[in-house]
C-alpha cells in the first residue's frame, strides 16, 4: 500500500511546544505507512536537525509580511508540487493560512487546520479571517476542550468538522547523575533550597512571566531559601531580567535560556508555575506533571482540563498576589507537594501520553484521507 504523504505547515520551527508536537508525529507515526515533510517560515536552533533525523525534511518559505503575502504562498506551492501530499496540515495562525490557501490552490485532497490556543486577545477581524481560513479546511483539530468550544461556538465551525485531540508530552527517562550535578552546580542549589520553576517562551503578553517574577518577589521576602528558575528564551528576556533587578531579586532568579534537554531542569524544581494570560494546552505543563511536580497555574483556556485539585492549584490570570499565596502554601508543605506531584503524574500518564496522541492523529489522517478519496470518486 502506498504511503500516506503528510505535509505539515508551521510558522517558526524553534523551541515551542507546537513544533515539539510535530516532531513527536514525525518520529512516531509508522514510517511504513507515512511520509512526512514540513513547511515553515523560518527554522532556527537545533529542532530542524531533529526533524531531518526523523526523515521529515524542513522547507523554509520566509517570514510573512502579512497574511496576504503571495510570495510565501507561491514558495509553499512549489513545495506542494514537488512533495505531492495527500494531506496538508497547518497549525498556528500562519500555518493554518499556509495549509488552507496553498492546499486549496494546489488541490491537495485533504486540508487540516489546527487551533493551538484559545485566542483571548484576537480582534474581530482576526476571528473573521480565521473563520474564512477554517472554511477552506476539511477538518479542524482542537488541542483542548476550550479550544474546541472556540471553534464550534466562537467562530461557528460545524461540530462534525472539529476533532478534539488533546496535546501530549513525552515521558523522558530520568536525568543522569552527571546531568543533575551540572544543573545543581549551575544554579548553586543548596539542600534546603526550594526551586520554583517555569519553562516557556519569553513572550510576556502571552506567558506573563512578569507576573511570576512579581509573585516571586513577595515569596522570596517571606521564604529566603526560595529560588526562581526560568527555562526558555524569547523577545522579552531583557525586559524580564530588568524587572528582576528592579525588584531586588536578580541574584535569586535564574534565566537559563533555551534547553534542548529540559529533564534535569524539571528534576531540580520543587514546584512548577505558569502565569499565562491565555493558552491552548501547554506542553511544558504536561512535562512538569510527568516530572512529578505540583503545579500552580492560571485558570485559563485548557489548563483547568488538566490541573485537577489533587494535582495543583489554579489562580486568576494577571494576579501575582494570588499566585504568591499558593506558592507559599506549597513551599510550607512538602507532603502536599509530593502528593500533588504523584497525582499529576497519574493524570499525565492516563490522558496525555505521546502514544495516545500519535494513535489519535493516525486515526484522523486515515479517516480524512479515506473520506476525501470517497468524495473524489463520487464526484467523477
Amino acid at each position: 500500500m502506498r504511503k500516506l504523504r503528510v505535509l505539515h505547515c508551521l510558522e517558526t520551527v524553534g523551541s515551542g511546544g507546537v513544533e515539539q508536537l510535530k516532531l513527536i508525529k514525525a518520529r512516531q507515526l509508522d514510517k511504513n505507512r507515512y511520509e512526512q515533510a514540513l513547511i515553515c517560515t523560518q527554522a532556527i536552533g537545533s529542532l530542524p536537525a531533529e526533524f531531518a533525523r526523523a526523515d521529515c525534511p524542513v522547507h523554509e518559505i520566509g517570514v510573512f509580511s502579512n497574511i496576504f503575502d503571495f510570495e510565501r504562498y507561491a514558495r509553499a506551492h512549489r513545495v506542494v508540487r514537488e512533495f505531492k501530499p495527500d494531506i496538508i496540515h497547518g497549525a498556528v495562525y500562519e500555518g493554518v493560512a499556509t495549509a488552507a490557501i496553498t492546499g486549496t490552490w494546489a488541490r491537495v485532497p485533504a486540508i487540516i487546520g489546527e487551533e493551538t490556543s484559545d485566542p483571548v486577545g484576537r480582534r474581530l477581524r482576526g476571528h473573521l479571517l480565521y473563520r474564512t481560513l477554517a472554511a477552506l479546511t476539511h477538518q479542524m483539530v482542537a488541542v483542548s476542550p476550550s479550544v474546541r468550544d472556540y471553534l464550534v461556538h466562537g467562530i461557528k465551525i460545524p461540530k462534525n468538522r472539529v476533532t478534539l485531540i488533546n496535546n501530549c508530552a513525552m515521558e523522558p527517562p530520568a536525568a543522569t547523575a552527571e546531568e543533575m550535578r551540572l544543573v545543581r552546580g549551575l544554579l548553586n542549589i543548596k539542600p534546603d533550597d526550594v526551586i520554583i520553576g517555569c519553562c516557556c517562551r519569553l513572550f510576556d503578553e502571552h506567558k506573563r512571566v512578569s507576573d511570576l517574577i512579581k509573585a516571586f518577589a513577595r515569596v522570596h521576602a517571606l521564604e529566603p531559601k526560595s529560588k526562581l528558575l526560568i527555562v526558555g528564551d524569547g523577545p522579552d528576556k531583557t525586559k524580564l531580567c530588568a524587572l528582576a533587578g528592579e525588584l531586588g531579586i536578580a541574584e535569586h532568579v535564574f534565566f537559563v535560556g533555551y534547553q534542548g534537554n529540559t529533564r534535569p531542569f524539571f528534576e531540580v524544581m520543587d514546584i512548577f508555575a505558569l502565569a499565562s494570560a491565555y493558552e491552548g494546552l501547554p506542553v511544558a505543563l504536561l512535562e512538569a506533571m510527568f516530572a512529578r511536580l505540583p503545579v500552580v497555574a492560571t485558570r485559563v483556556s485548557g489548563i483547568p482540563s488538566v490541573v485537577t485539585s489533587e494535582a495543583g492549584f489554579l489562580v486568576s490570570p494577571k494576579a501575582p498576589d494570588e499566585l504568591a499565596d499558593k506558592l507559599l502554601v506549597l513551599i510550607g508543605d512538602p507532603a502536599l507537594r509530593k502528593s500533588m506531584g504523584e497525582a499529576g503524574l497519574q493524570v499525565a500518564r492516563a490522558s496525555f501520553s505521546a502514544d495516545r496522541y500519535v494513535r489519535e492523529f493516525d486515526e484522523l489522517y486515515q479517516s480524512v484521507a479515506a473520506e476525501r478519496l470517497r468524495v473524489r470518486f463520487a464526484s467523477r
